[in-house]
């Protein structure tokens, strides 16, 4: 891998260090010379172990980009979004196109539940469990349009791969508002059996590359 390829959750995993050292130093503070202990005895708060989880995602999803990659496919990882804090989990390039990937550790079967359609409008949800989790594909569709703004015609596909979901035995996956909902498996898959396209994968991934920066 080429270094500005970027290291998959490296940003989730800097900002988890940052809140986990902040929490240790707040509990030594207030436990004095029982800060050694407290800390030994705290659990982690949510919104910091979150931050962990999350780099755990991306990294166990990149090292199966990684393992796929080739002359035919390049993988961008951690890419951060210019003006912004945000950053794109993952990016892959193949001759028939772009690939935006959002990577996510969430527990539940992710299922797509439809509501209206004749008489009302039809709105598409996201659930995962019983978790409406519609505003992931949101994101998605955001970071789609950005990376489309720079590639003009080239085609640009969104996808949310959810790394420890409770996915069926076979199937499961799915599509809403243009962007795929599957396992890594599935998305694997899928880039390495990529319709052959006109995309000259090396020059596409440097000009991706120079534009999406490494987090």
């Amino acid at each position: 891998m080429s270094p500005d390829s970027g290291v998959a959750g490296s940003s989730a995993r800097r900002e988890y260090e940052r809140r986990r050292a902040k929490d240790e130093e707040k509990l030594r503070e207030k436990w004095g010379r029982f800060g050694g202990l407290a800390v030994a005895l705290s659990e982690e708060r949510q919104n910091t172990k979150s931050w962990d989880q999350g780099a755990i995602g991306e990294e166990r999803l990149g090292a199966r980009l990684n393992a796929v990659a080739g002359s035919g496919l390049a993988v961008l990882h951690d890419r951060r979004i210019p003006g912004s804090k945000a950053n794109i989990d993952h990016i892959a390039i193949t001759h028939g196109g772009i690939w935006v990937i959002d990577a996510k550790r969430y527990k539940g079967r992710p299922e797509l539940k439809i509501e209206g359609g004749i008489l009302r409008p039809r709105v598409e949800k996201l659930l995962i469990g019983r978790r409406d989790c519609t505003k992931l594909v949101d994101g998605v569709i955001k970071q789609v349009d950005l990376v489309r703004d720079l590639v003009g015609h080239v085609p640009v596909t969104g996808a949310l791969c959810f790394v420890e979901a409770d996915w069926p035995l076979i199937g499961g996956a799915f599509s809403t508002r243009g962007v795929h909902v599957l396992r890594p498996k599935r998305l694997a898959r899928l880039l390495t059996e990529q319709p052959a396209g006109d995309v000259d994968v090396a020059r596409m991934r440097e000009s991706v590359a120079s534009r999406f920066r490494p987090a």
